[in-house]
């Protein structure tokens, strides 16, 4: 089938293309031979006029003009699936689809009891499948294409489409055995001089908690630095060192008889937004509007149970 002398048998291959960037995936999921979609790819390139992949150490990159096509070639196809009636119909009750979802672990002590009570209600044959956001998430190109969605903080900077899910305000962890502990508070001077075990979310990462030891000329004495808020709770307790976390996370970790305690923060509030992200090609898809509207429910019900 051809229009405008373009072969439109070649849409889908470009867009598998694009999408793996690399020639032997793409045949894997087309279920074609590597001389097959290496003859296809070469036909692009002719049409145009652009190498569209090109040599990247052992692997390949998309070009500029690649890059660029991409999100219109994705939008064409769910264009053309929709007006000849391809588009696949979306069960919840029988389907078996598995979602591809990437976040901290933040996120998935947050995310995980609603989120999961949610699909299960409505399609107990689908399947969540959650990788770790890890600090070179920031700079990945692949990120909105392997995964259906991406939770992370306001503001990280990601491509594509986001809503916002939840608030969180940071707060001060620390052992109540703490000597600075005075009346279940501390003071800027008590944080200045105690010390503190810290996230870190990769090279170049500024948090709101670092900007605001910053504003106030805050250098703090770092005893301990891991990757992520999860941990935090854990190395505090029975020390004096103190950390900064995000309340929903400091309030799991309360029990009867434990020694960590939350204060409230000297330095006032401090809000830690948090968002999905999702390639604007995937709102087309009932799959995924189905997916978008059960993260948008879990958003509302944590919206109704604010940590304060």
């Amino acid at each position: 089938m051809a229009l405008g002398g373009t072969d439109l048998n070649l849409l889908l291959p470009l867009k598998v293309l694009l999408e793996e960037g690399n020639v032997t995936r793409a045949g894997q999921r087309l279920e074609l031979s590597q001389p097959a979609m290496s003859a296809a790819l070469a036909r692009l390139r002719r049409r145009f006029d652009d190498e569209l992949l090109v040599r990247a150490g052992r692997d390949y990159e998309l070009t500029p003009f690649a890059r660029d096509l991409l999100p219109e070639v994705q939008h064409a196809v769910r264009l053309m699936g929709s007006a000849l009636q391809l588009e696949d119909e979306f069960d919840p009750a029988t389907s078996r689809h598995t979602f591809h979802l990437t976040m901290s672990d933040y996120a998935i002590a947050v995310v995980h009891e609603p989120l999961v009570r949610l699909v299960e209600a409505e399609a107990p044959g689908v399947r969540l499948s959650i990788d770790h956001l890890g600090p070179e998430s920031r700079s990945s190109d692949r990120l909105l294409l392997d995964n259906d969605a991406v939770i992370a903080p306001i503001g990280f900077g990601f491509p594509g489409e986001s809503r916002p899910l939840w608030r969180d305000r940071m707060v001060v962890l620390a052992d109540r055995g703490n000597p600075r502990l005075a009346d279940g508070r501390l003071t800027m001077a008590d944080l200045a001089e105690l010390p503190h075990a810290v996230a870190s979310f990769g090279p170049g990462v500024l948090t709101p908690v670092d900007r605001v030891f910053g504003d106030h000329g805050i250098d703090r004495r770092i005893a301990l630095q891991v990757f992520g808020f999860l941990p935090l709770p854990f190395v505090i307790e029975g020390t004096e060192m103190v950390a900064v976390v995000p309340e929903r996370l400091a309030r799991m970790h309360l029990r009867e008889g434990g020694t960590i305690t939350v204060v409230d923060p000297p330095f006032g509030e401090v809000l830690l937004p948090e968002g999905y992200w999702f390639a604007p090609n995937r709102i087309s898809d009932p799959a995924h509007r189905w997916l978008f509207d059960r993260l948008d429910a879990v958003g509302a019900e944590l919206a109704g149970h604010q940590a304060r």
